[in-house]
């Protein structure tokens, strides 16, 4: 296993592990890498430098590191207070709304040209379908996306 070092596109700082370099450049490249702190899929590695130094030495490295990799971790309140208040409107929509699946579209459609009654609905939409009901003047919020979903 290699132990990387990885940056995201916010400059967020986090760490971890692939069988070798050809597995992260191809997960990088399939957006299964992402940033813990906001989420992002732009993560190339960081600067690292190769490890060949005594076991004290080595030790202090690894304490530093850790120490620097927590400090790193945190989020900024703001991201944290963010990331909450999305957490909170995707929980409040999938208990409040029918989930419909990747019937979506279709079943805003009904709604929208009075074929069954208007209620909250969510679901999977592909980037077609979304596009011709805003084409169409249907109206329709994505949920947001969050880190988790991801991993």
């Amino acid at each position: 296993m290699i132990h990387y070092t990885l940056v995201c596109d916010k400059e967020h700082v986090f760490e971890g592990w692939f069988r070798s370099s050809a597995d992260f450049e191809a997960q990088a490249a399939d957006g299964l890498v992402s940033c813990p702190v906001c989420g992002s899929t732009v993560v190339t590695r960081g600067l690292m430098a190769p490890s060949v130094q005594s076991a004290r030495v080595r030790e202090e490295r690894e304490d530093g590191a850790k120490r620097q990799t927590r400090t790193m971790m945190l989020p900024d309140p703001a991201q944290k207070m963010m990331l909450e208040a999305l957490r909170e409107i995707r929980k409040k929509v999938t208990e409040n709304a029918t989930y419909v699946g990747d019937r979506f579209a279709e079943e805003a459609r009904k709604m929208h040209y009075g074929e069954v009654e208007h209620q909250g609905i969510w679901g999977e939409a592909t980037s077609e379908e979304a596009d011709s009901l805003s084409e169409e003047g249907i109206e329709f919020q994505p949920l947001p996306g969050l880190p988790e979903d991801r991993n």
